[in-house]
């Protein structure tokens, strides 16, 4: 089953692709003209509207996610703006750890929003995978990327940059959301 990502990230693809090895599924990049007008006020309202851009231009099975860090202390943010923030990785963890400086409630977690679309263009499953977390004031560790050095793993005493790929997978907000994706996609064959 060729599933379109909706994404134009080819790294993000290549990912996905070694999480469903060995399954009868292949994700694909949309169309090149791919460019969705991100406005929507939530990570569900984000997810739909690049899933039902990329249906568009493919009429296939199409699955998109939005996803993003919400601190409680700052009204959750920087939310649905997460990537853009500041504009590097690092200008946004450093703006985070100078918003948070003297803020005691540091709880956080990543979400996930993922919408999948069927070839008809109807949303045929949804899901929100949620990892929580407290955000610490230093970094540590070197996988991952965007927040992933500031996020403490709730449960573990490792932030999600220092755990192993296969551990992020596992427990990470997007893993959770593709995990329930390939549970329902599994029902349908």
């Amino acid at each position: 089953m060729k599933i379109v990502l909706a994404t134009s990230n080819s790294h993000k693809v290549k990912e996905i692709n070694l999480l469903v090895e060995g399954l009868d599924i292949e994700f694909v990049l949309p169309p090149d003209d791919f460019d969705p007008v991100e406005d929507g006020k939530t990570f569900e309202e984000n997810s739909l509207i690049k899933a039902r851009e990329a249906w568009k231009l493919s009429r296939n099975w199409v699955l998109a996610d939005d996803s993003g860090l919400c601190i409680d202390s700052l009204n959750g943010a920087p939310g649905i703006h997460s990537a853009r923030y500041a504009d590097t990785p690092q200008a946004r963890i450093d703006r985070v750890l100078t918003e948070m400086k003297s803020l005691k409630n540091r709880t956080a977690r990543f979400k996930c929003a993922m919408t999948l679309i069927n070839p008809d263009g109807e949303v045929a499953f949804s899901y929100l995978g949620v990892c929580e977390g407290s955000i610490i004031t230093e970094q540590r560790g070197v996988n991952g990327f965007g927040y992933d050095p500031i996020f403490l793993v709730d449960g573990l005493n490792q932030t999600m940059a220092e755990v192993s790929e296969e551990m992020k997978n596992k427990i990470s907000h997007r893993g959770k959301a593709l995990k329930k994706v390939l549970e329902y996609l599994a029902t349908l064959q």
